[in-house]
C-alpha cells in the first residue's frame, strides 16, 4: 500500500459583539466589521431581513438601507434588503435556500462579499446554510433579533434546514464572520419570546456556572418586568457560555457525540 497523508489545520475566529442600534449611521460597528477585508477588494453586502421583524419594526428596512448609504467606504448595499418569511416554516424545505442562492447569484455576491442575516434562529439557520454552500462559502455576518438567538443558537457555529422528519437534518458547520448583538432589536418582541432566551440562560448557568444561576435568582424580579439592565448582562454570560463550550470544549464541529449544553 502507498500512503500520502497530511494534516490540514484551520484556524477561525470567532467574534461576537454587543451593542445598541446598530443601524444608527452614528454605530460604526457594522461598518468596521464589514471593512475587515485583507485584500482590500471591493465589498458588497446582502441583507436579509426577517419578516416578522420587518412587520413590526416598518422602518427598519430603511434604516438599514440609510445606514449604507452612509458607510459607502465599509460596503455597498446590493439591493433593498430581502424581508423572508423567519420561524421554523422558513426551514421547512430547500425552497428557501434556492431563493437566497439566486439573490447571490442575482447580485454578485462573491466569497469577498457579505451576506447579512438580520432575525431570529430559524431564519439565521437557513440564511447561514445559503452562505456556506454558495460558492462554497461567503462571508456570513448574523444579527440576532431574539433572545433566544442572541443567548444561544445565533452566536454558534450550525446552520440548517429540516428534512425527512429530522431537525437540521441538512446543515453545515460554518463559523460566520461576524455576530452582532443589538438589544435594542428586542424592543418589540412577545413577553413570550422574551421568556425563552431566559429559559436558556437558566438551562446553561445550571450546566456551567453556579455563579450565574445565583445572579439570574437575584434578578429574577427584574428579569420578570423585561428590565433591560437584567436582560443584557443575561444575555451577554449566556452567550459567553456557549461560545466557550464551542472554542474550549475539544469539539467544536461535533464529530463526537457529547452534546453537553444540549
Amino acid at each position: 500500500m502507498d500512503l500520502i497523508e497530511r494534516t490540514i489545520q484551520v484556524g477561525w475566529q470567532h467574534r461576537v459583539l454587543f451593542t445598541e442600534h446598530v443601524f444608527d449611521p452614528a454605530n460604526p460597528t457594522l461598518r468596521d466589521n464589514l471593512s475587515r477585508d485583507e485584500h482590500g477588494s471591493p465589498r458588497r453586502a446582502l441583507v436579509v431581513l426577517d419578516e416578522a421583524l420587518a412587520t413590526v419594526q416598518p422602518a427598519l428596512g430603511t434604516d438599514i438601507e440609510n445606514y449604507f448609504q452612509a458607510h459607502l467606504n465599509g460596503a455597498t448595499l446590493a439591493c433593498r434588503p430581502i424581508i423572508c418569511r423567519g420561524g421554523e416554516q422558513t426551514k421547512a424545505s430547500w425552497s428557501a435556500v434556492s431563493e437566497i442562492h439566486a439573490a447571490i447569484d442575482r447580485h454578485h455576491i462573491d466569497r469577498h462579499s457579505y451576506l447579512i442575516a438580520v432575525g431570529g434562529g430559524a431564519l439565521l439557520d437557513m440564511v447561514g446554510l445559503a452562505a456556506a454552500t454558495a460558492h462554497r462559502g461567503v462571508r456570513h455576518i448574523r444579527i440576532p433579533t431574539t433572545t433566544l438567538s442572541q443567548c444561544d443558537s445565533g452566536v454558534g457555529v450550525k446552520n440548517g434546514i429540516n428534512a425527512f422528519g429530522k431537525k437540521n437534518f441538512i446543515g453545515t458547520f460554518a463559523p460566520p464572520f461576524a455576530v452582532i448583538n443589538d438589544f435594542q432589536l428586542l424592543a418589540t418582541l412577545s413577553e413570550r419570546d422574551k421568556r425563552s432566551g431566559f429559559v436558556e440562560a437558566v438551562k446553561v448557568a445550571c450546566i456551567r456556572d453556579r455563579d450565574f444561576f445565583a445572579a439570574l435568582e437575584r434578578d429574577a424580579p427584574a428579569l420578570a418586568r423585561f428590565e433591560a439592565d437584567a436582560m443584557r448582562p443575561l444575555i451577554r454570560r449566556c452567550a459567553e457560555l456557549h461560545i466557550n463550550h464551542i472554542v474550549t470544549g475539544g469539539d467544536p464541529f461535533e464529530f463526537g457525540s457529547a452534546r453537553p449544553l444540549d
